[in-house]
């Protein structure tokens, strides 16, 4: 499983990169805010709404810790996915969020 710390993302962000974040945290969690431009796809409906991504594109998952995420991670990797899972999830992140 490919990974990149919180502040490894951030960089790319800050460099202009334009990144494919999805947030597998439920509902209740993103509302305190998410990476600027993340998709919200909760982890018990991942499976069911892989068609909502494009399996051309690289993902990044993120959750609180990065524990869902990596099972995000997983999933989609199974499925012919490029997903990277940030290491630490939103408790590692200190970049701006909405």
């Amino acid at each position: 499983m490919k990974t990149l710390t919180a502040n490894e993302v951030k960089n790319l962000l800050e460099q202009g990169k334009e990144l494919n974040i999805v947030d597998v945290r439920e509902d209740d969690e993103v509302a305190s805010g998410m990476i600027p431009g993340a998709k919200h796809i909760p982890l018990g409906s991942v499976e069911a709404r892989t068609s909502e991504l494009d399996s051309s594109k690289e993902y990044i998952m993120v959750c609180r810790s990065g524990g869902r995420s990596g099972r995000a991670t997983q999933i989609l990797e199974e499925k012919g996915y490029d997903v990277t899972n940030m290491e630490g999830g939103m408790m590692s992140w200190d970049g701006p969020t909405e």
